[in-house]
């Protein structure tokens, strides 16, 4: 389980191409720091399993599903992914609960800076908009944000309001229109579905 909020930029040292998977090589001195074998870090919102490490750097395996599910397949050697290391018990939960399962993509439509803050605007799958509410959660390219509106529509979009932190350190830094970015929907709100549609 992860927070949503962002430890660090990495930046991807190697994709070695599987067939049906990828290897991918990430170079994140904080998040390996304590990094173990079978440790748990996101990238961009994906939850990757340690599969190897290096100094500065790990491997995780990248499955068929996460590559047909994410934006992790069209990665390239020097690109910057947003790091988080797995929370522990004693770790404050300062974004929301993520789980590190992406549920699909969106696309960056927009960007509309002012003077201390950016309001992105981004397209999500139909099916999730559902699960999408103002002032509710949402993990975009692992990073916990709060929902500032819901457009739905056959082409639904929602947006959100960056701050300066966010804005330094992480990839919505300089994500631009066409951008394609992980969405991950409040795993609570799968939960109360269930539960009413029962």
């Amino acid at each position: 389980m992860f927070t949503g909020i962002v430890e660090e930029l990495g930046t991807v040292e190697g994709l070695e191409d599987q067939g049906d998977a990828l290897r991918l090589t990430v170079r994140g001195p904080l998040v390996t720091g304590d990094a173990a074998l079978g440790d748990s870090i996101a990238v961009n919102g994906c939850c990757l399993t340690v599969a190897t490490r290096e100094g500065e750097t790990f491997t995780a395996d990248v499955m068929h599903e996460t590559l047909a599910k994410t934006s992790l397949g069209s990665l390239d050697p020097g690109a910057q992914v947003n790091l988080e290391r797995a929370v522990t018990p004693t770790t404050r939960l300062g974004g929301h609960i993520v789980q590190g399962h992406v549920d699909g993509t969106g696309t960056v439509i927009s960007r509309t800076p002012s003077e201390h803050w950016e309001l992105v605007e981004i397209s999500l799958p139909q099916d999730l908009e559902r699960y999408l509410v103002a002032k509710g959660s949402i993990t975009v390219d692992g990073i916990s944000l709060t929902v500032v509106s819901v457009e739905p529509s056959r082409d639904p979009t929602f947006t959100v309001s960056l701050i300066p932190e966010t804005l330094a350190r992480t990839t919505l830094g300089f994500r631009q229109p066409g951008d394609v970015v992980n969405l991950e929907v409040d795993v609570i709100a799968k939960y109360v579905e269930k539960m009413v549609k029962q």
